[in-house]
């Protein structure tokens, strides 16, 4: 067993540790204030450059960003939970994420590694069989979730500063680890790109656990067919009227709502590639016997490429704009999250596949996976590929006893350790000496 390893042996039961932590305590996207604190305290300790908060994302690019009242709620909690006040002046409205950086002061690359932190609006299942509440670390937080896996990708991410700052003799060039908020809804990446982290990254890394279920010890170097995606708040508003004594009067916006939900599935898929539509969330109305005067969706489109988003875009605006004016109400729209394509670099499988054999940890790897959904990754790939950089986005294989953003969501924890072992095995592509 190599030195890398055998930290990692070592580690693994920190691994875990970390893990069931966040899990417990999950936060949604711009709420992530204990997570971010327990993330900045840590890399701090180890000596990174840290830079937390309105230091670390550029205020006017998040996208969604939760209103005023759930913000000052999430910040209420999170002083009640030990963050100090002095931590959250530095985060207050929704301003989440760590950006931690490491120079070696000697000539070498700069990698960068993107770590997603945020958890999901899920009710986690509190059932016998499903393994965090069998063994009592399922989450506090009603209504919460780390049901995607994001509470293993910020443990993969502190166990590599570890690595980084363990092994930091024998490294050269530059390290910057970015602990991204809001990753749910393509909403947190951008604000970290337009803070100029990425500018002169010479290699970036990020990656999933799961999304196709392989074996644990199996990691994919590349992955295809992820989509550009947009996500849209949709509020319809009508005037509300008594039912039985004067229904003429009202301006029924729960069916302009409905309307809206069942046509929206029925764009027509693109010729030429792949293409999605769904309405995830529908509300209206204040009880039965009252014309509802408010309707709210929310929905996302996708497509293969910008142009099939561009076109699903275009044709959900109309089908909205149509339903507001069937039902004589009115319609706002509003753009909360967007992910672009992306592509993996090829040229960087066999630098992977070269390095990660050699790990204990690795069992076998996978050049490419193929894949689906969106990411907003695709905006620091795309932003360093552009400045002549090598990105790419990899799997770490895991049973998956449910799907991902299900309620009774979970991991193999054994895939923390592989996972690691990939991000730190990569480093000897160029920047160990």
């Amino acid at each position: 067993m190599d030195a890398f390893d055998s930290f990692i042996h070592g580690l693994k039961p920190q691994l875990v540790s970390w893990r069931r932590e966040l899990h417990q305590q999950p936060e949604l996207g711009f709420l992530e204030y204990q997570t971010t604190y327990k993330i900045g305290r840590e890399l701090e300790s180890l000596g990174f450059k840290i830079h937390v908060g309105r230091d670390a994302v550029k205020s006017e690019s998040r996208y969604g960003v939760p209103g005023d009242q759930e913000t000052q709620e999430a910040e209420k909690r999170a002083l009640e939970h030990g963050v100090p006040s002095e931590w959250l002046e530095r985060m207050t409205g929704g301003h989440t994420g760590v950006v931690a950086q490491w120079d070696t002061g000697k000539e070498g690359p700069h990698l960068a590694f993107r770590i997603d932190i945020d958890a999901l609006p899920i009710l986690e299942a509190s059932d016998h069989g499903h393994f965090p509440y069998d063994h009592h670390f399922h989450s506090e937080q009603t209504g919460v979730m780390h049901a995607c896996g994001h509470d293993g990708h910020t443990t993969i991410g502190l166990g590599l500063a570890h690595l980084i700052a363990h092994f930091q003799d024998q490294l050269i060039g530059r390290f910057t680890l970015l602990f991204q908020p809001a990753e749910e809804g393509g909403r947190g990446a951008k604000a970290m790109v337009d803070q100029g982290w990425l500018d002169d990254v010479d290699q970036f890394y990020s990656g999933h656990i799961g999304i196709n279920p392989l074996p644990v010890g199996t990691i994919a170097a590349t992955t295809q067919g992820f989509l550009a995606s947009s996500k849209w708040n949709v509020t319809f508003r009508g005037q509300s009227s008594h039912a039985g004594m004067k229904p003429e009067d009202g301006r029924n916006a729960l069916l302009a709502a409905a309307t809206a939900a069942t046509q929206l599935h029925a764009i027509p898929r693109h010729s030429e590639g792949v293409s999605r539509v769904n309405v995830g969330k529908l509300t209206a109305g204040n009880g039965r016997n009252i014309i509802a005067d408010h309707g709210y969706l929310e929905i996302e489109t996708r497509g293969e490429s910008k142009a099939i988003n561009q076109f699903m875009q275009k044709e959900a605006k109309r089908i909205l704009t149509a339903s507001a004016s069937l039902y004589d109400v009115s319609v706002e729209i509003d753009f909360v999250g967007e992910t672009e394509p992306m592509h993996c670099d090829d040229s960087l499988i066999s630098s992977i596949e070269n390095q990660c054999k050699e790990s204990t940890w690795i069992a076998h790897i996978d050049p490419v996976a193929h894949v689906s959904g969106s990411e907003d990754a695709s905006f620091m790939m795309n932003a360093v590929q552009a400045n002549g950089g090598k990105a790419t986005y990899m799997l770490f294989g895991t049973s998956l006893p449910a799907n991902h953003h299900s309620p009774s969501f979970d991991f193999e924890e054994d895939v923390l350790p592989v996972a690691l072992a990939a991000y730190a095995h990569t480093l000897r592509g160029g920047n160990v000496q």
